[in-house]
């Protein structure tokens, strides 16, 4: 057990990334190893979900690509996440998006949740 618990010390990254919920826009800044060469490819869609607890979240992004939809599952603590950007802030109220799945163009759409500052008063 204690061999568990050591091998996932080691995968810790101790990264700190952005909060975000479920319907933000997001990009993630992935490494991607080919043969001996390392890239980064910047994924951008919407979470749809996030699963797991603690350590063993993770999170699941969908984008549209040429009029194809791709989803990828992204483990919230992996050693391969470069960099988290939150891009919009969706209004939802739902935990899971899944019917995002069934619907296209402007149906598709999340409204923006806006934020109102508290500290400029007149």
């Amino acid at each position: 057990m204690d061999f568990i618990k050591l091998v996932n010390d080691e995968f810790k990254t101790g990264k700190q990334h952005p909060l975000f919920t479920v319907g933000d826009t997001i990009t993630v800044e992935y490494r991607i190893k080919e043969g001996n060469k390392e890239r980064i490819q910047k994924y951008r869609g919407v979470v749809l979900a996030i699963n797991g607890h603690q350590e063993k979240r993770r999170f699941t992004v969908r984008k549209i690509s040429d009029g194809i939809a791709v989803e990828r599952i992204f483990p919230y603590d992996s050693p391969f996440i470069e960099n988290i950007t939150v891009e919009r802030h969706g209004k939802v109220r739902r935990a899971k998006l899944y019917y995002l799945r069934e619907r296209t163009g402007k149906s598709a759409r999340i409204k923006e949740r806006r934020f109102i500052s508290k500290s400029v008063k007149q």
